[in-house]
């Protein structure tokens, strides 16, 4: 559910960036992702549940998720059960991270979090999350994973749509453009 959960979210912003990559303007991507959403029989509020619905109840055609949490899925359900197909274009969506100031000042472990921060993005820790099917964003590394990544046309959530409080003003709250192309079930 785009309203909810952040896979819904992108799934969201992935089929309307679509349609606007693909040459159509506003009217044509409301449209697209109204009818898109209008053949899903359950809005999940989250990812795990949508998975459940769609693997264990085998409800739906289509699941949308993240591309390392495939690779969970088949660990757990079996590849034989089910096809990874990735789009052309889709929403860039960053797993975040960050210190918080509060809690590092209050335990003393600024530095231990900022070195932690700056190891996540060196070659080793990019090589420890290609290896566990996240997207590592240096490209030296993401060459020696082709076969885990295929080439996929990502576009900018904030270059595309604004900031997150627009895109959320705009399409997901109550009343939104969600609400008014969503006829619900």
């Amino acid at each position: 559910n785009p309203k909810t959960s952040g896979n819904g979210r992108y799934t969201y912003l992935s089929a309307w960036g679509y349609t606007l990559k693909k040459g159509g303007d506003e009217a044509a991507a409301k449209k697209f992702v109204g009818d898109l959403f209008s053949h899903v029989p359950v809005l999940d509020t989250g990812g795990r549940g949508a998975t459940t619905t769609f693997m264990t109840n085998q409800i739906g055609d289509v699941l949308v998720t993240f591309e390392n949490e495939a690779e969970m899925i088949a660990r757990e359900f079996g590849r034989d059960q089910f096809e990874v197909v990735y789009p052309s274009v889709s929403a860039e969506a960053e797993p975040p991270v960050s210190e918080v100031d509060k809690v590092v000042d209050r335990k003393g472990s600024r530095p231990l979090a900022e070195e932690y921060l700056k190891y996540l993005w060196s070659p080793e820790g990019q090589e420890i999350a290609a290896k566990n099917y996240l997207r590592p964003r240096d490209p030296q590394v993401l060459a020696k994973y082709t076969d885990r990544f295929p080439k996929v046309d990502f576009l900018s959530v904030e270059k595309t749509f604004g900031d997150w409080r627009t895109v959320q003003k705009t399409h997901f709250i109550d009343g939104g453009v969600f609400d008014q192309i969503y006829p619900g079930k």
